[in-house]
């Protein structure tokens, strides 16, 4: 299969609207941890009227978005150590108990990013074979939570992509992911397949499936 450089190209959806596509589909009353990249974007779309509870491993429960420019507070920070806001109730906790939040099945989804995703929802994002391992607390978020969406771009930045048949870096979790967001499209997994919902704008199927190494069925819903 040959791929195409589309990094002169812009095409489908930025990061922030990765972030607020995942966002729209938060449903009110949701727990759910962030994880770093993207997924630190998402408490600025969450809709009006949605109250979701947004944990962040490095121990609060509740969080909110970047409080704005000159309000920061350099004691309260999200997972990626950037300046953060807590939403009325929320509560700070110490590593203990924020893993215990994970590890006791209290969230109702994870959101992460991702190196690769395979077409079993196998999940790589820790580990890049010759770079700095960082585990951080992955394995935990994906295990036991009923919802593991994964946002990222849809191919790397060789124009490689990051949907394949088999992961090829270190697995994270196998057979966890549920759905999976990019630039260019929204994927459920549906009784063990790939299935492809949603595409970004201005992106068609036929652009899709020229960047996607794993194998996937259409059931476009919008």
């Amino acid at each position: 299969m040959t791929y195409t450089d589309t990094s002169t190209q812009v095409i489908g959806r930025t990061r922030d609207e990765i972030a607020r596509a995942v966002a729209e589909d938060l449903e009110d009353g949701y727990t759910v941890n962030l994880g770093v990249g993207i997924p630190l974007a998402i408490p600025r779309f969450i809709p009006e009227g949605v109250t979701v509870f947004l944990q962040s491993e490095n121990g609060v429960l509740g969080l909110g978005p970047h409080p704005g420019a000159g309000r920061e507070d350099p004691d309260l920070t999200d997972a990626g150590k950037q300046p953060a806001s807590l939403i009325t109730g929320a509560a700070i906790v110490d590593s203990a108990t924020s893993f215990a939040i994970i590890r006791g099945g209290h969230l109702d989804a994870t959101i992460l990013g991702a190196l690769q995703v395979a077409e079993n929802g196998d999940l790589a994002n820790w580990y890049v074979p010759g770079r700095n391992p960082a585990v951080g607390g992955a394995m935990d978020l994906v295990a036991g939570v009923p919802r593991v969406w994964v946002c990222m771009e849809h191919v790397d930045r060789s124009g490689r992509p990051k949907l394949v048949r088999e992961c090829t870096f270190p697995l994270t979790g196998h057979r966890i992911v549920t759905r999976v967001y990019t630039d260019l499209a929204t994927f459920h997994f549906e009784d063990g397949r790939l299935v492809l919902k949603e595409l970004a704008p201005g992106v068609t199927p036929e652009y899709v499936r020229e960047r996607t190494e794993a194998a996937y069925v259409e059931a476009l819903v919008r």
